[in-house]
């Protein structure tokens, strides 16, 4: 698909190393802690830089929405419940950055996301 778009053969590879909660990763000076948060796809994470009070989510969250489901594995009841159980309990204030589209807070899509809004 990579080609399609003028790029050059992707190549596969296996990783050799496997993101679980509560890993971290160093970037830098810079401590993210591991979320998680299978749904969208069964092995997806987010990482969260707890001092910033910044979470990355991919295609978990987005303002107004939430991610696919319709990919191999994919599973809606699972997104939902990986959303309010780890990502609703860090806080109101916290503030994520999705894969595409504009930033948002826990709190403001608790507030109004269709999908995922209130405590549940």
């Amino acid at each position: 698909q990579s080609q399609m778009f003028g790029f050059a053969p992707a190549q596969s590879f296996t990783p050799n190393r496997w993101l679980e909660q509560g890993d971290t990763v160093e970037i830098g000076q810079e401590i993210l802690e591991v979320l998680h948060c299978p749904g969208h796809t069964p092995g997806h994470v987010v990482f969260y830089h707890r001092p910033s009070e910044l979470l990355f989510v991919g295609d978990v969250l987005f303002q107004g929405s939430i991610g696919r489901t319709d990919f191999p594995k994919g599973d809606y009841d699972t997104l939902c419940k990986s959303i309010r159980g780890k990502l609703w309990p860090l806080g109101d204030q916290i503030s994520f950055v999705p894969g595409h589209g504009p930033m948002s807070t826990i709190g403001q899509e608790i507030k109004t996301n269709p999908f995922v809004g209130g405590y549940g």
